[in-house]
C-alpha cells in the first residue's frame, strides 16, 4: 500500500485492472499492425501509439507492484502472431487507431473523475493528454491524405430560435422535422464507429478457428448490419452523406494474427463501448423516433454482450475482477 496516498478505492482498482487488460490487448493489435503498415506517415502514428501503450503498461505494473496487487494476465506474446500476413489495409489501420483514441478518451476521462489518490489522478491526467495527442496525430494524417470522413455541414442560423411546440419532440407519426445538429452528430459518429466495428468483426471471423467464437462473431456482424441500416436510413432520409465503409479494406488472408481469445475480447469491448455511445445519443436526441432507435440498439448490444460474457467464461478466458471482502458470517 502507498502510505502517502492511502488505500486504493474500488473505482480506482476497477479502472487500473480494466485498463491493464485493455491496454495489453491494444498493444498486441498495434504491434501487429505496425509490422504490416507500409505507409511511412501511418507507420509513424503507430510507433507513437506503441510507445504510449508501453508507457501506460509500465506505469500500471508499477502501481500494481507498489500496492502488492496481483498483476492481471491480460494479453501477451501468445495472443499475437507477428508473422501473419496483412489482414487490414493501411487505410483501415489508420481509421482503427483514430477510433480507438475516441474510446480511450472516454475511458480515461471517466477514470480521472472517479479517482481520489493524487498519483492515480496524475496518471489518468497524463493518459488523457496522451490519447488527445494521438488523436491529433491520427486525424492530421487522415486530413493530409484526404481520407477523413467529415460529418455533414449545417448552415449557420440567422438568429436565435425557441421551440414553441411539443411536436418538436413527440411527433412519431407525422412529417418529422429535420435532424438538429446534436442528433446528426450522434447518428453520424455512431454509424462511423459501427462501420469500423463491422470491419474488425469481418476480419476476425475470416481468420477465427474456434467454432463457438466464429458463431458469436457472425451474430455480432448481423447486429452491426442492423444498426448500420437503421442509422444509414436516418441520414439518407435527410439527404445527408454517409461515412466510408471498410469491407474492402480487409484482405483475403486466412491466417489469424490474433488468438481467438483476443478477437473475442476485442469484439466484446467494441459492443460495450457502443452501448455507452448509444446511451449518450438517446438522452441528447430530442426527436422521439431517434431516441427509440438508440434504445433498441442498446438492447440489441446488451443481448450480444450477455452472449459474450457467457462464452468467454465458458472458454475459461475471463479473469475475475477484484471482489469486495465477504463479511457474511456463516453459521455451520
Amino acid at each position: 500500500m502507498n502510505q502517502n496516498n492511502g488505500r486504493l478505492t474500488s473505482p480506482e482498482i476497477a479502472n487500473l485492472w480494466t485498463h491493464y487488460i485493455r491496454e495489453t490487448m491494444g498493444q498486441c493489435v498495434i504491434r501487429y499492425m505496425l509490422k504490416t503498415i507500409q505507409d511511412p506517415e501511418i507507420n509513424k502514428v503507430f510507433q507513437i501509439a506503441h510507445e504510449l501503450c508501453q508507457k501506460h503498461i509500465n506505469k500500471l505494473r508499477d502501481l500494481f507492484l507498489q500496492e502488492n496487487f496481483p498483476i492481471p494476465k491480460g494479453f501477451g506474446k501468445e495472443d499475437v502472431n507477428l508473422d501473419a500476413p496483412p489482414l487490414f489495409t493501411d487505410l483501415f489501420c489508420l481509421n482503427y487507431i483514430h477510433a480507438m483514441t475516441m474510446h480511450g478518451g472516454q475511458a480515461y476521462g471517466l477514470a480521472f473523475t472517479v479517482s481520489i489518490r493524487q498519483d492515480i489522478r496524475d496518471f489518468y491526467y497524463q493518459c488523457n493528454i496522451d490519447t488527445m495527442d494521438l488523436y491529433n496525430q491520427s486525424i492530421e494524417v487522415l486530413i493530409a491524405k484526404n481520407l477523413l470522413d467529415k460529418p455533414p455541414y449545417y448552415s449557420t442560423p440567422d438568429k436565435i430560435h425557441f421551440i414553441n411546440t411539443l411536436d418538436y419532440v413527440t411527433d412519431m407519426l407525422g412529417s418529422k422535422r429535420t435532424l438538429n445538429a446534436i442528433e446528426c452528430g450522434n447518428v453520424y459518429f455512431n454509424l462511423k464507429k459501427s462501420l469500423i466495428t463491422k470491419g474488425c468483426l469481418i476480419a476476425f471471423k475470416q481468420v477465427c478457428k474456434d467454432k463457438g467464437v466464429n458463431k458469436f462473431l457472425e451474430k455480432c456482424i448481423n447486429v452491426a448490419n442492423k444498426h448500420i441500416g437503421t442509422f444509414t436510413t436516418l441520414l439518407l432520409k435527410e439527404d445527408l452523406h454517409l461515412p466510408h465503409t471498410f469491407e474492402s479494406e480487409i484482405t483475403n488472408s486466412n491466417v489469424a494474427p490474433f488468438s481467438d481469445k483476443l478477437m473475442l475480447f476485442h469484439s466484446g469491448f467494441l459492443f460495450a463501448a457502443a452501448i455507452s455511445y448509444y446511451g449518450t445519443a438517446a438522452i441528447t436526441s430530442m426527436r422521439a423516433d431517434i431516441a427509440v432507435q438508440c434504445e433498441k440498439a442498446i438492447l440489441d448490444d446488451l443481448l450480444v454482450y450477455g452472449s459474450f460474457g457467457k462464452l468467454i467464461i465458458k472458454k475459461n478466458w475471463m479473469e475475475q475482477p477484484p471482489n469486495a471482502d465477504d463479511r457474511k458470517i456463516i453459521n455451520e
